[in-house]
This record gives structure tokens, C-alpha cells and sequence, in this order.
């Protein structure tokens, strides 16, 4: 078997909690908290769960936007975890992301062919004429006309500015892109518009995506595998078929019950967890979901579980739940 494109290993990612007047460490948010997974070349990756389980600063540690406090993040079989930064620079062609809001993302100062040339800049790519060229070809592949190069993100859409936030993701050729909630702040339109031209981009170019998102009807169009998170941790990984139709987390039995039913008259039952997120800076012993689960025992509450294979690329981390 191929060596994964991307391989993450007990990856932790610790924030301290300091006093307000003398600084010193009272506390640690474990947001990221022993995740493992897998990114196969030209593979979609869907990482999922609700809004502060560590999706996204995950994402962030993998490209070491954020120096993570443990863990290996392996890359093209080379673990990158605690490279510097000059050592990282070549790696940086490699990995892009996508971020979520295409209002915040593009620097309102520089025109559109400052932004999508800055990269070839960094990276001493080519001479002016050369960056020029590329910018045009950039925004004919995400479908906006090379004239818009001389435009200010202010004067585009929310749709058209996330097609340039995609175009200076590919600026280098990466071979794996992070999709931070990349269609979540466009009118659902909007979306299908960028979902479908991220699809067909991989297809030409062979991209590796990791999508991060707490939108499963999206998830269910765009990925080959999930991944779901529950406070710093992945509780199940599948691939999509299996997933959508043989959960077996309670967690992510949940998620799935909340997504409304698309054909009218037809109701699904709710399973609700029980009352509320817990602070990730005092996480519950054993498994972290044991005060929410329907179904939790003794041994839930004292031991964390370790992700078992029940079947072919399915994986769950729950002492009840067996092949």
C-alpha cells in the first residue's frame, strides 16, 4: 500500500489559560487533543463536527499556521511538525488553504493581480511579464475574466471573491488544499457554484482536499471520507457511503439527526445530546462524550477509547460499539 500524500499522528494542539494580572499559566485548552488521520493524493477528506470541536485549528496546525504542542504531522513521508521556518518554505508550495470568509481574506489594499502574484513573489518565481501571464491563466481556471486582475476585492461578489481566494490557493500548484468552511458565508446559490468548480478543479489538477465543515449536506457532495470531531477529537472516521448510512458513533448519530429531511412529510427521529458542549480547558475524563451519550456505562467516564476498524475504512473510537 502507497504511503498517504498527508499522515497526522497524535497531533495536540494546547493553549494556556494565564492569570489577567501577574500572566502566570492557571489552565489549557486542549483544543486539538490526539488526532490521527489520513489524506490519500486526489482524496477528499471531510472534517466535521459542531463549531469549537478543533476543526479548524487543526487544519491550521497541519500547515503550521499554528506550531502544535504534539503529535507528528507527516507530509509526502516527511514529518513536518517541528521543521522551522526556512525548512518549511518548500512545503508551503505544497499545502494551501481556502479560509472561510472571502470578505477578510483579501487584503482590501492590494488589487487582485497584487494577490495572486504575491506568491510568486515570496517565492521568486519567474520575472513580471512571467507573473502576469500566471495571474491571467489563475483567473481564467476559477472562471473570471484576466481583466479583473486590475480590480479591487471590494468591487466583487462574495461568490467572485472566494473564486480569487481559490485562485491564489492554486498559485503554486499544491497538492493538498485545506477548505476552511469554504462555502459557508455565500448564499447557497452561491455555493453549489463553488463547490462544483473546487470538484472539477481537483479532477484537472489531482488536488487532495481536507474540507473542514459543520454542513453535512455539503460533506455529502464532496468527499470520498469523514472524519468527525467531538472536543479536540476524532470520535469516528469512514468513508461517505458508510458513514451517512451506518453511523456508528452516538455522536455522530446525533449530527446526522439534526440534518432536515429534504423530502416533505417525511420525519426523522432527533437524538439530541444531553444538555451542553463542556469547556475544552476542563474536557471530561475517559471518553469526552460520555456526559451527553444515551448509552454511556461506567467505562466511559474512565477510559478513553482507542478508534477500533469495524469495517473497511471504518473506524470508531466507543468501548459499546463492536464489528
Amino acid at each position: 500500500m502507497s504511503e498517504p500524500l498527508l499522515r497526522v499522528t497524535g497531533l495536540e494542539v494546547h493553549f494556556p489559560i494565564r492569570s489577567a494580572l501577574l500572566r502566570q499559566r492557571i489552565g489549557m485548552v486542549r483544543a486539538v487533543d490526539g488526532v490521527n488521520l489520513e489524506v490519500a493524493r486526489g482524496e477528499t477528506l471531510a472534517l466535521v463536527g459542531e463549531s469549537g470541536c478543533g476543526k479548524t485549528t487543526t487544519g491550521k496546525a497541519i500547515l503550521r499556521l499554528i506550531d502544535p504542542t504534539g503529535g507528528s504531522v507527516r507530509f509526502g513521508g516527511e514529518d513536518i511538525a517541528k521543521h522551522g521556518s526556512r525548512a518549511l518554505a518548500p512545503f508551503r508550495k505544497r499545502m494551501q488553504i481556502v479560509f472561510q470568509d472571502p470578505y477578510a481574506s483579501l487584503n482590501p489594499r492590494m488589487s487582485v493581480g497584487g494577490i495572486l502574484a504575491a506568491p510568486f513573489e515570496i517565492h521568486r518565481i519567474g520575472d513580471a511579464k512571467d507573473r502576469g501571464e500566471r495571474v491571467a491563466e489563475l483567473l481564467r481556471t476559477v472562471g473570471l475574466p484576466p481583466e479583473a486582475a486590475r480590480r479591487y476585492p471590494h468591487e466583487f461578489s462574495g461568490g467572485q471573491r472566494q473564486r480569487i481566494g481559490i485562485a491564489r490557493a492554486l498559485a503554486l500548484r499544491p497538492e493538498l488544499v485545506i477548505g476552511d468552511e469554504p462555502v459557508s458565508a455565500l448564499d447557497v446559490s452561491i455555493q453549489a457554484q463553488i463547490i462544483n468548480l473546487m470538484k472539477r478543479l481537483q479532477a484537472e489538477l489531482g488536488l487532495a482536499y481536507i474540507m473542514i465543515s459543520h454542513n453535512l449536506a455539503v460533506v455529502s457532495h464532496v468527499a470520498d471520507r469523514v472524519a468527525v470531531m467531538y472536543l479536540g477529537r476524532v470520535v469516528e472516521t469512514a468513508p461517505r457511503e458508510a458513514l451517512f448510512f451506518d453511523a456508528r458513533h452516538p455522536y455522530t448519530q446525533a449530527l446526522l439527526s439534526a440534518v432536515p429531511e429534504p423530502i416533505p412529510g417525511r420525519h426523522r427521529a432527533r437524538q439530541a445530546p444531553r444538555g451542553d458542549v463542556p469547556s475544552p480547558a476542563r474536557p471530561p475524563s475517559g471518553c469526552h462524550f460520555h456526559p451527553r451519550c444515551p448509552i454511556a456505562i461506567a467505562r466511559c467516564s474512565q477510559e478513553a477509547p482507542e478508534a477500533r476498524i469495524i469495517g473497511p475504512g471504518h473506524a470508531v473510537a466507543c468501548h459499546l460499539v463492536t464489528p
